[in-house]
């Protein structure tokens, strides 16, 4: 899938501002992308968007800004444009759907389910438009009447998809991935100073919450201490929430 440099940019910087090579290190991240744009392509779609005024640069000293670019209320007027705006049907409109949709997903406060009910209305109007175009031709225009049925097919199957791209979006935002299990340890594994003293700073706050007694704490202080293993540490804790 390929999204467009300009309007990522403008959805990335809508969730606060970036630096060049963060914005080149986020886009390069974004799930789907088959050739992420190198930090050159980076650096020309940034230009051309602060001379479109649509974002600022702390390096220009505009107002005072810290280094970095800030999209202004100009680019974020022309961000939710284009999110709405219909995709250009002489082509295959997929593409540039599901463009709209991933970067609608970056931009804070967006709602996508809405930004793809805009989309699915427009077409379901062009349907209805080209309805009342094939009524009273199928008598005498066999062949428009095929076209426009083509036509019509065309936009349902898009419509379709739609659908199912709005449904997947609202059972992930419903059923967010869990998140995945922390790694086991290897008991034989020897510890380090700095894994006895997290252990150590863990005891002080199960003792400040009040799990742990004075003496137990002393007790416990001592044993991770001279902890030498993980499976030393994990008997220290293990009575102990993780």
């Amino acid at each position: 899938m390929v999204m467009s440099i300009r309007y990522a940019l403008l959805a990335l910087l809508s969730a606060g501002p970036r630096c060049g090579p963060q914005l080149s290190e986020e886009l390069a991240a974004r799930p789907g992308e088959v050739r992420p744009p190198d930090a050159d392509q980076v650096s020309a779609a940034l230009q051309r968007l602060e001379r479109d005024g649509l974002l600022v640069s702390g390096d220009a000293g505009a107002g005072g800004l810290p280094p970095g670019y800030w999209i202004t209320a100009d680019g974020e007027r022309a961000l939710a444009a284009w999110l709405r705006t219909p995709p250009d049907l002489a082509v295959s409109p997929h593409a540039e759907l599901t463009a709209k949709i991933m970067v609608a997903l970056l931009v804070p406060g967006t709602d996508v389910h809405e930004v793809v009910q805009a989309h699915r209305r427009h077409l379901v109007e062009l349907m209805a438009q080209w309805t009342r175009a094939k009524q009273g031709q199928a008598d005498h225009h066999l062949g428009l009447v095929l076209a426009i049925q083509a036509e019509m097919f065309r936009l349902d199957s898009v419509i379709r998809w739609l659908d199912d791209a709005d449904g997947r979006l609202q059972r992930a935002a419903a059923s967010p991935p869990p998140r995945p299990a922390p790694p086991v340890i290897d008991d034989r594994i020897r510890t380090s100073d700095a894994d006895r003293d997290r252990a150590t700073a863990r005891l002080r706050d199960h003792y400040a919450e009040g799990r742990l007694t004075h003496a137990e704490l002393d007790e416990r202080m001592t044993a991770a201490l001279t902890a030498r293993t993980f499976g030393d540490l994990r008997k220290i804790m293990a009575d102990l929430p993780a």
